[in-house]
């Protein structure tokens, strides 16, 4: 089946690729020719563990290639995916569609036979029903139907996600476009993973309504994590009781410096503004965002108080600047809270990630990079823990502790215990919702 994936962003590109493993012909597009140029030559713009060696698999296979020709992509696809970004528009919460439109309109021109146009952006409720009138606007005499297949991947997992969904949602309107969804599915349906075909507007709630409820249970916890240090509790262990319930489950209930990336508080911040749009104000998740807004801040005054009050004059080390592990991508992480109220109250801040690097350098200016965690910690008076990486998971705190001027950590991920800490000779360890050395 041949199929052209517009968009080489994070979705596009692993989309892409992962199709083109299930056995398609699959060309992806990119405006960008740069950056065409960069996969053509084998380079992966983005850190996704295993997408390399996977893309070049496809590639030296001929089932998977790049272009800036956006209208030779589409000719003779029998499906074309829109993989384009939907950012947060400034000052009113909606999601730009304008890059979705103007894919839609590409797309219209280039089609000369029958086609279904899919959109794997993340869109509002209604969308695919624009698309489809752009399409109709633009070429007439097209011959097309529409379909929403929202995506669900996680980053650092998004191949094993792929390639073993726990659903696959599809939408479309009428059996052709059915038909032509499940071609594109077929090793899937064939191995009995849940897909889930539904009506355009459900298929396009879905994928909101998920990361909505996701972002609601994160910020749950945190919330429960701060009445767990004004009570004693320990929030691990109220995670664990609460998690074995089967009617809760234990994903996403651990306690940090709140939630961040790509997907989650563009999407809650989209779902709010639909609600509004729709004079149906979605109370819990306009709560979610203002409670995980107020959890940054609090991690913020929780370093403060590990430096006697004040950061001026002091020396920080910062493990982990991404949003989350096995990515590169510093989109709405905590960090970019945190780091710059560090700098900003004075202190000289010292960072160590192991991919977060090269988007951090313009997003957290001031700071000077570290390759060892130990090296940035030297003469430090705090050690923050801000992303679980497993590099950080089995430090020598010993080590780590006697390179420091004075040594204290604060442990905003849990990796750690005060016992650990102490017993290592750390001076203060802080953490989220436990017990702490003080």
């Amino acid at each position: 089946m041949r199929i052209a994936m517009i968009g080489t962003g994070y979705v596009g590109l692993v989309s892409g690729v992962c199709f083109s493993d299930f056995g398609h012909d699959v060309i992806c597009v990119d405006k960008d020719a740069s950056k065409v140029a960069r996969l053509q030559n084998g380079e992966v713009p983005i850190y996704e563990p295993g997408l390399d060696q996977l893309m070049a698999k496809n590639v030296a296979a001929g089932r998977l290639s790049f272009t800036a020709d956006l209208a030779a992509a589409v000719d003779g696809a029998e499906a074309v995916f829109i993989a384009v970004g939907t950012p947060t528009r400034r000052g009113d919460g909606h999601a730009d569609l304008s890059y979705v439109m103007a894919a839609a309109e590409e797309i219209a021109a280039a089609l000369t036979g029958y086609a279904v146009v899919v959109t794997k952006s993340t869109v509002p409720v209604g969308t695919n029903r624009q698309v489809k009138q752009v399409i109709a606007k633009v070429n007439p005499q097209a011959g097309f139907d529409v379909a929403s297949n929202p995506e669900f991947l996680r980053e650092g997992a998004a191949i094993e996600d792929f390639m073993k969904p726990d659903r696959v949602v599809v939408g479309i309107q009428n059996e052709r476009a059915a038909e032509v969804m499940a071609e594109v599915y077929r090793p899937l349906y064939l191995r009995d993973f849940p897909i889930l075909t539904t009506d355009l507007e459900s298929a396009e709630m879905i994928k909101y309504a998920a990361n909505a409820f996701l972002a609601a249970k994160i910020t749950f916890i945190n919330e429960v994590a701060g009445l767990c240090e004004r009570v004693g509790a320990d929030v691990k262990e109220v995670s664990r009781g609460i998690g074995f319930d089967g009617r809760i489950g234990n994903k996403f209930l651990h306690a940090g410096p709140g939630y961040g990336g790509s997907c989650f508080p563009k999407d809650t911040a989209a779902l709010a503004r639909i609600g509004q749009d729709h004079a149906f104000p979605m109370r819990i998740t306009e709560t979610v965002i203002r409670v995980n807004d107020e959890v940054k801040t609090r991690m913020v005054e929780k370093l403060r108080d590990a430096c006697d009050g004040s950061f001026n004059g002091k020396i920080i080390a910062v493990l982990g600047v991404t949003f989350k592990p096995n990515t590169d991508d510093m989109r709405e992480a905590p960090s970019l809270t945190i780091v710059p109220a560090l700098v900003g109250g004075g202190a000289k801040v010292r960072v160590v990630d192991p991919q977060g690097r090269a988007e951090g350098e313009a997003l957290l200016p001031g700071v000077k990079w570290e390759e060892d965690p130990y090296k940035a910690a030297q003469n430090a008076d705090l050690v923050v823990l801000l992303t679980e990486w497993n590099e950080f998971r089995a430090l020598d705190l010993k080590k780590l502790a006697r390179k420091m001027e004075t040594p204290r950590m604060a442990d905003l991920r849990n990796i750690y215990s005060a016992k650990v800490a102490k017993r290592a000779g750390f001076a203060t360890y802080t953490s989220v919702g436990r017990e702490n050395v003080k």
